[in-house]
């Protein structure tokens, strides 16, 4: 697939694309049925995602638009934090429409329609959920002009909404789609030793964290509400951050 598409035409979809979305899916699900959030689980089913079935992004928009506002907005590859966090204060999630091929099940470098749809889209049925994601995207057009400040968001985004765990009773549950999407990360989550810490806007600005590789340490919020009401402190902190850095330097 060398010209990735920026419009969804279903019709393009070959077998192989339909064989590699119900492998994923039912690898993914057998795993995830048991360890997923329980939030994670309720949007799956009020998105209505099937395995024999690649998501049309028609009906996703529709269904979205009519629950939180919110609708896909296709892209080719991956966007710019910028153009990412732009789309978001919009109530628009960018996503790719093209699949990984069959070789590539276990790991794939740059997010496909796999990534994007079966382990983000769902939760942009969940109010509370979507008011974080717009908040994020409202405090990067208000600090558009400090890239600092949106590289530090990114991190925040990286940790919470790709990477996220969330406690249930005396479970901890998975939201985050980084690992949604991926049996690596997934068994790595579920792995005892693998450290998971209680979430904390100051802990995250200092981790450091790699794209191409199992993460190494994974954020624990109580509830998608403590995200949304933490959105104040994630500015004061992050401009605080910015500030110091600079009297750093």
């Amino acid at each position: 697939q060398l010209m990735k598409p920026t419009t969804q035409i279903y019709s393009n979809y070959t077998p192989e694309d339909f064989h590699v979305w119900k492998t994923l899916f039912n690898r993914q699900m057998r795993v995830l049925s048991a360890c997923a959030s329980v939030d994670f689980l309720q949007a799956l089913r009020t998105i209505d995602f099937q395995p024999e079935k690649i998501p049309d992004f028609h009906t996703i928009n529709t269904l979205l638009r009519n629950l939180t506002g919110w609708s896909l907005q296709v892209v080719p590859t991956i966007s710019s934090q910028k153009d990412f966090f732009e789309f978001l204060s919009q109530k628009k999630f960018t996503a790719t429409c093209w699949l990984r091929n069959i070789k590539q099940l276990d790991y794939l470098e740059e997010p496909d329609l796999f990534h994007d749809v079966f382990a983000h889209t769902p939760l942009l049925t969940n109010t509370t959920y979507c008011q974080f994601f717009k908040g994020m995207g409202d405090l990067a057009q208000k600090y558009a002009n400090q890239p600092s400040f949106t590289t530090l968001l990114g991190k925040l985004y990286w940790f919470t909404i790709e990477f996220g765990l969330v406690n249930e009773g005396k479970d901890v549950k998975i939201y985050g789609a980084g690992i949604l999407s991926s049996l690596g990360e997934t068994e790595n989550v579920l792995n005892r030793s693998s450290l998971k810490i209680p979430f904390d806007v100051d802990t995250i600005l200092t981790t450091e964290y790699r794209t191409d590789q199992i993460q190494e340490v994974y954020f624990v919020i109580d509830s998608f509400e403590q995200l949304a009401s933490a959105l104040p402190t994630i500015e004061q902190k992050i401009v605080a951050h910015c500030q110091a850095t600079v009297l750093g330097s």
